[in-house]
């Protein structure tokens, strides 16, 4: 059900890599449907970053607000509390700061979009070399065809099959905040991120368990809002059993709310 009326705001979640975020920029200037607001989740990054976002203001004919907090450690659950806390609009899509989106991913999002249902897209992921090679000539145009993509079945695109895996998995353990859709309203519900994950890893499987508990939905979607990763090193994962620990507890007792999440930021 496509949803024209819901506004949009895209949240692109960034630290320390003003290059991949200006692909990433570029390609949301090039979207068919574009999103009534883009808030930049700045986890802490210089003020490189700072003045990307402003030399790319003027691309766009809507608002594009810049949420930063000082840099103390891997804290990306506070800070997209804090920028989904600014957004104004009903709808929400989330990516990551190094995620290039195919043209049409916020037109197959919105077309995508319906109450009671959160949406995980899937992402084709970029090899080193070629990302190398997009970081320096900045060009961002992608297809299943491209060289130096793996996974390359996520690439395809055609939306006239996206309901063939438009199943409702109940596992959150691969739900990945690169690609994520949901309403404001059920974000609320669930009190947002858990504030209480700090290094890399789990926030985002946490957040959508706490989704599934409250009753919404969750839907898988292929061959539409495609998107591409940047190769990046694997972040530090030291704190990655602690944050298991709350993830592990959330299952246990199938809890739909953190005590400290968007209502504390």
């Amino acid at each position: 059900m496509q949803n024209q009326k819901a506004s949009v705001a895209l949240i692109v979640s960034t630290y320390n890599w003003p290059d991949a975020l200006e692909l990433v920029l570029k390609s949301i200037a090039q979207q068919t449907s574009m999103p009534d607001e883009i808030i930049i989740a700045d986890d802490g990054s210089s003020q490189l970053t700072a003045d990307l976002i402003e030399s790319c203001k003027d691309r766009y004919k809507i608002p594009i607000i810049h949420i930063w907090h000082e840099d103390r450690g891997f804290q990306k659950s506070r800070i997209l509390n804090k920028a989904v806390k600014e957004a104004k609009s009903d709808y929400i899509i989330e990516i990551d700061g190094d995620i290039i989106l195919d043209p049409r991913f916020i037109k197959d999002h919105l077309e995508a979009a319906k109450p009671g249902f959160f949406v995980q897209g899937s992402r084709a992921m970029i090899t080193a070399e070629k990302s190398n090679e997009i970081l320096q000539s900045q060009k961002n145009h992608f297809s299943f065809f491209t060289s130096g993509l793996y996974n390359r079945f996520n690439a395809l695109r055609i939306p006239a099959f996206s309901w063939i895996f438009q199943m409702i998995p109940s596992d959150p353990y691969h739900i990945k905040g690169c690609n994520l859709a949901f309403w404001k309203t059920d974000y609320i519900s669930v009190n947002g991120y858990n504030n209480s994950f700090n290094g890399w890893g789990g926030e985002d499987y946490e957040f959508g368990a706490r989704l599934l508990h409250r009753g919404i939905k969750r839907k898988l979607l292929k061959f539409a809002a495609l998107s591409f990763h940047i190769y990046h090193l694997t972040n530090s994962r030291r704190n990655s059993d602690a944050n298991d620990v709350i993830y592990r507890k959330t299952l246990k007792e199938k809890s739909s709310w953190c005590s400290d999440g968007y209502a504390q930021v």
